[in-house]
């Protein structure tokens, strides 16, 4: 073998360096190294399986949240509210008149609410202090203060001056007879004034009832003593309490207030899904109130209320008729 000169044993040492280095260098992490063939065919078997998977996986979260759109749309369906007439038909007459009610009745409603108040001599009549004001002109007119031929004359005065057809304002045992065999259910929404207030207000109420022998009525008061009365006096008669904002510091009141109440009127911007539940949970019904537009409309079908209380009984019949036909053609599954 020839003998190297000088600089072929220079060269051969520097690439023998070279191979040495990178003979001892540490491999490259494993984010650098090339995948295997085994690895290769792992990740396409994973990519296939993604691709085959994903757009199944997609529909049916998508059908999913289509399906919890369409129930919360569609689903007071199962179980509609009641469609309250506010004081009868108001938009044909004038509140809690015979006239009012008579249209009410002929617009098929579910349920109507009648205001009720006493009068000085202890009759009552399905009449509220700010409609008597209204008829009488006199904004500090309340129903307590007038005795029954005062106020049969004030309704005589009433049917000459306003043309509504027949507007006699009943007793609540003339109002009763017209109406409670006609829909499910009547409220009477009672009223505390002077002279008297509360006192006998439940036994003088309970009377009517029992008398008319209303078994589809509701009592409900802003007086939590006038519904305590009433929870005391009778377990046959269905009792209620009133859910609102308090005036003066916005806060709302108490929604378990009353054990033994089966029925709780809440003012409808209160109304929320929550709410409903904790007081279903607890086996009460929600009616909610005053509800006029067809936005507040919607929202108290969609959080499943058991009554609507409305001055716009015929715009919510024909909201809810409108919104059964939109779920119908969406396929949603209706009660026969």
């Amino acid at each position: 073998m020839a003998t190297l000169g000088r600089a072929g044993r220079k060269q051969q040492g520097f690439f023998r360096g070279v191979f040495d280095r990178n003979k001892n260098r540490p491999p490259p992490p494993a984010f650098l190294r090339f995948p295997t063939s085994r690895q290769t065919f792992r990740l396409v078997i994973a990519l296939l399986a993604f691709i085959a998977l994903a757009p199944p996986v997609f529909f049916h979260f998508r059908l999913r949240r289509l399906q919890q759109l369409q129930l919360r749309k569609c689903g007071w369906l199962n179980h509609p509210p009641l469609v309250c007439a506010h004081g009868g038909d108001t938009t044909n007459a004038f509140p809690n008149t015979v006239a009012a009610y008579q249209s009410a009745l002929r617009s098929h409603v579910d349920c109507i609410e009648i205001d009720v108040s006493r009068s000085s001599d202890g009759v009552l009549f399905a009449l509220h202090d700010r409609d008597l004001q209204q008829i009488s002109g006199n904004h500090t007119a309340r129903v307590g203060h007038f005795s029954m031929k005062e106020l049969e004359k004030l309704d005589i005065i009433q049917q000459s001056a306003l043309e509504f057809g027949e507007q006699k304002i009943p007793t609540v045992a003339d109002a009763l007879t017209l109406v409670s065999s006609s829909v499910r259910q009547v409220i009477l929404d009672a009223k505390v004034g002077p002279p008297s207030y509360e006192r006998g207000l439940a036994k003088d109420i309970l009377s009517v009832v029992g008398k008319a022998k209303c078994r589809n009525c509701v009592i409900w008061a802003k007086s939590d003593s006038l519904a305590r009365d009433l929870i005391k006096l009778t377990s046959d008669v269905a009792v209620g309490y009133i859910v609102m904002k308090d005036p003066n510091t916005g806060r709302r009141s108490n929604l378990l207030r009353m054990k033994e109440a089966r029925v709780v009127g809440v003012y409808h911007p209160l109304v929320d899904e929550g709410l409903v539940r904790i007081l279903q949970g607890r086996q009460k019904k929600v009616y909610t109130w005053t509800v006029d537009d067809v936005e507040s409309m919607r929202k108290m079908l969609v959080e499943g209320v058991d009554a609507i209380v409305t001055n716009q009984a015929s715009l919510l019949q024909r909201l809810m008729q409108d919104i059964r036909g939109e779920c119908r053609e969406e396929g949603f599954s209706l009660p026969r």
